[in-house]
This record gives structure tokens, sequence and C-alpha cells, in this order.
């Protein structure tokens, strides 16, 4: 099996796994109990909050555990607005966020809130000019994302958040979920004030994320309960789960650091075998993350190859795994005034630290022959 497609989700590592097992057939009891069982997952978790905390650059109380990206993007916009509605409802965002954010900012849109939706260049990026433009006296958040998940283009967002210290009427919140262990943000470099993470998308396991929420950054919380997480996310907390989280982030960035610049030659290579293939468009820009490589091959759709690959036992992907089966042009790369045609044939590669050079290699020779084929019978 050669796997390429780690945007949607990594491969758990091992050693997670061993933990998240361990924690939770020990150390089982509720963090909340008094009792001595409940003390020591307490400590356990305490443990996680600060390791998660000292990778980020932040305290442990900034810290908020959640069930993943889609939870930490929604309990951040959501949190602020309900606090700050009262100063302001207006929300600045672009058109190549991730579905979990595009669509509440469109149910937003509904309850009577105005959206500024700023539209990307061709590669994808938004600029520091657009979003200052875009502010108001009635701005009262800011939502973009990192690192785009189709295209691996990286958003300026530590120009932004220096730009947007000038307006402290407002908060800026940044979906790190691709960009977490890769292309690393430091809360204590970075005045931003809320940030999502995604535990899967680091090596983990599913079900887990966190929601870094800088002091003094007042939030209001989306669900009433026992007041757990700062009061900001009630339920009893999965100490296996944050356990985990924080052992897969570590590794994730030791691994990634020690493989970043075979990554990035890996990925360099790839791009110009994928340019030497007939009619084979390269998408994403040249200084994309070192995991993500986004191409088309017009007149075939992307579920074609997609479907021919996965019988080779290659598994890649057309877009965001939140959007594949919908089986329509990709709206990111429309948004970036790509055709039709263009982003209806779009597929992309997602490597990890864990990615052999062999596996694209061969990857790119059974493409050739799949385009080839179906090339041939296009004809």
């Amino acid at each position: 099996m050669i796997y390429l497609d780690n945007s949607a989700t990594t491969r758990p590592f091992p050693e997670v796994v061993q933990v998240h097992a361990e924690v939770a057939s020990r150390y089982f009891a509720n963090p909340a109990s008094l009792h001595g069982l409940g003390e020591e997952s307490e400590r356990l978790l305490l443990s996680a909050r600060r390791q998660v905390a000292s990778l980020l650059g932040a305290e442990a109380a900034e810290i908020v555990f959640t069930s993943g990206g889609t939870e930490s993007n929604q309990l951040a916009i959501l949190g602020r607005i309900r606090a700050r509605a009262h100063r302001g409802k207006h929300i600045i965002t672009s058109a190549v966020e991730h579905a979990s954010v595009r669509q509440l900012m469109r149910s937003l849109e509904e309850q009577g809130f105005e959206v500024t939706w700023l539209s990307p260049d061709r590669a994808g990026r938004i600029t520091v000019e657009q979003v200052i433009d875009a502010v108001r006296d009635d701005t009262i958040l800011v939502s973009l994302i990192h690192v785009q998940n189709e295209l691996g283009t990286i958003m300026p967002v530590k120009e932004i958040a220096s730009a947007l210290r000038h307006f402290p009427q407002l908060v800026f919140h940044v979906d790190h979920v691709q960009g977490a262990g890769k292309e690393c943000l430091q809360m204590d470099e970075t005045p931003i004030d809320l940030l999502s993470i995604s535990a899967h998308k680091l090596h983990g396991l599913k079900g887990t994320g966190v929601l870094y929420c800088r002091e003094g950054t007042s939030l209001t919380t989306v669900q009433d309960g026992g007041g757990q997480e700062r009061g900001l996310r009630s339920g009893t907390v999965n100490v296996a789960g944050a356990v985990a989280a924080a052992k897969a982030w570590r590794l994730t960035v030791e691994r990634y650091r020690q493989k970043h610049t075979e990554l990035r030659k890996m990925t360099a290579n790839l791009r110009r075998q994928l340019t030497d293939i007939d009619e084979v468009i390269v998408l994403s820009p040249e200084d994309a993350v070192s995991h993500i490589v986004q191409f088309a091959v017009p007149h075939v759709k992307s579920e074609v190859l997609v479907n021919a690959l996965s019988r080779r036992n290659i598994y890649v992907s057309t877009q965001s795994a939140c959007a594949s089966k919908a089986h329509q042009p990709s709206r990111v790369l429309l948004s970036c005034g790509h055709s039709n045609e263009v982003a209806g044939s779009a597929l992309r590669i997602s490597l990890s630290c864990e990615t052999k050079p062999a596996e694209l290699h061969e990857f790119v020779g059974v493409f050739k022959e799949e385009v080839n084929q179906l090339q041939k019978v296009m004809r």
C-alpha cells in the first residue's frame, strides 16, 4: 500500500496507540472526581496540557481540549461572536477556508452577521493588505486558515497577526490544523488570539483536538454543563485522548524536523516529474508546504483517477476529505480563478514523515500508465 492522503488523516504512530490504550485502561477515572484515582487522571491531564502548551509556546491555562479541528474552529468562532456580538456583527474570513469554517460563516450570515469573504490569488493566498482594508469599526473577528488544505499555500498569518494588533476591538482566529507539527506557530512570538488543531492530522487518534485561547481573550461557552475546560467545553474530559495527542504532536514535531530537508527534495522532485507528464498542471505554489502537492489533468475527472489508483493500491484524494464525495469541482480552486475543467480534475498528494522516495517513484510510474490509458480511451 502507498498512502498519499495524509492531509485527510495520518496513520497513528504505534507509540501513540500504545499510550492511549494504557491510559484508557489504567487511568480511566474521571479527572473531576475527588478520590485518588480521579487525582491520578487529573495529573495526567495536566501533564498533557503542559506538553501541548510547551509545543505552542503558550501557558497550560490557555489550552482547551476538544473533540477535533471542527469543534475547535467552531468553539473559537461562536464563542467569540457570542461574547462580543453587542460590539458589532462584522466578521472577516476567506473564500478558501475549511468547510467547518465556511459552512458556519454561511449560517451566521443567515442569522444577521455580515461576513466579508476575501478573494485569494491563483495560489490561494490572502494578503495582509486585503485583511487590513476589510477591517471596520464593527469588526469583531478575523478567521483565516494557516495552511490551505488543498493547495498547501501558507497564509502570512504572522504578519496579519502583527498588523491586527492596531485593532484591539477584534480577535484573530487561525485554523492551524494543516500547519501544526510541520509549519509550526509559536504563540509567544505571534499575537494570535485563538488557534485550532486536530490530533489525527499529527499521527494521533481521531476524536481529540486543541483550541488555544490566549489569556484575556473572552469566549462564551456554546454548551452548558459541568464547566470543564475553563467552562468553555463541558463534558468529561478525554484524558487518554489528550495524553495521546500530546505525545503524537511531540513526535510529529521531532520527526518532521529531522525529515524536513528530505521532504522538500521529495516534493520538488515530484513537482518536476508531474510537470513532465503531458497535460498535467501543478497547482500548488512553489513555496507551498513540503507535504502537499495539488495538480490537475484537464479532461480527466479526478474521481476516475482516484479510483484507478486505488485499484493499484495507491491512495490519493481529490480535494478536502470533507468535500471529496460531493463529486463537484473544488470550490477552493474555483475561488482562485481556475476553470471548472481544472477544478474538476484536481488531485492532491499529501506526504508524511513516513513517506519514502521509492513510494513517490512508484506512484509517478503508475500514474503515468493510468493517465496514458485514460487519454487513449478518450481520444
